[in-house]
């Protein structure tokens, strides 16, 4: 199997037809893309706000469409991906969002376990193996009775992640996953992505977080005028 999770080229995005610009033309968010990712890289997407980030996140998982290029995500290849195979492409990656989207009505056992059930898990035996395993990875094994309301913003960002790796996927996919919480928080989120990196899994997160890039140093895409580049995170910082 290819090392490669993301292999972007000339990938071009535009706003849907319900944000159509004033002269009837659809907006072109980015052009010309071309990103490639391996396993265990990890990867961080920065820019202002309207940049595309989010975007591009959502295209990788099938949210959105490209409008041009050549795209394989997980060895899926969106531009000729069917809307019955988008499931197996959201299983193969894990998603992390800014607002946790947990299932408010259940603990944290059962928010990983009802994941599991409806994405094809059968062995009551390997569900709870597998839920113990991700559970101590995000240092909330001692907490899977609690109801969601009953964390805090950290602790419910931990879930998001401890759901987002229990299939085992090649690639997480987070946008702004620091975004809501207080920075020796957000150190903790970050410490434990570079673990999951250091483990295999590719990530690749938009932050607004300099200063998270700069304690935890890696690969760092600037969005801007529609296109992007890897920068050097210090030459960015000073100008």
């Amino acid at each position: 199997m290819s090392r490669r999770v993301i292999d972007l080229r000339g990938v071009s995005i535009y706003l849907g037809e319900e944000r159509r610009s004033e002269s009837g033309q659809s907006d072109l968010i980015l052009s010309n893309v071309n990103l490639q990712v391996d396993e265990g890289e990890l990867v961080y997407l920065i820019g202002r706000v309207g940049t595309g980030k989010s975007t591009l996140l959502k295209m990788m998982y099938a949210e959105v469409e490209m409008a041009a290029g050549e795209a394989t995500v997980v060895g899926f290849d969106l531009r000729r991906l069917k809307r019955r195979q988008i499931p197996y492409l959201r299983r193969s990656m894990g998603i992390v969002f800014q607002d946790f989207q947990l299932l408010t009505d259940r603990n944290v056992f059962l928010n990983l376990y009802d994941v599991m059930r409806a994405t094809g898990w059968k062995s009551e035996e390997d569900i709870r193996c597998r839920i113990d395993e991700v559970l101590n990875l995000v240092g909330l094994a001692h907490k899977s009775y609690k109801m969601p309301f009953e964390l805090s913003g950290g602790e419910q960002q931990r879930l998001a992640i401890a759901r987002a790796l229990v299939n085992r996927p090649r690639l997480i996919l987070a946008d702004e996953p620091t975004g809501n919480l207080d920075l020796r928080t957000a150190d903790g989120i970050m410490d434990i992505f570079k673990r999951i990196a250091e483990s295999g899994c590719a990530v690749v997160m938009s932050t607004h977080n300099v200063s998270l890039i700069e304690q935890f140093p890696s690969r760092t895409i600037l969005f801007a005028q529609g296109h992007i580049s890897e920068v050097n995170i210090d030459a960015v910082m000073q100008e």
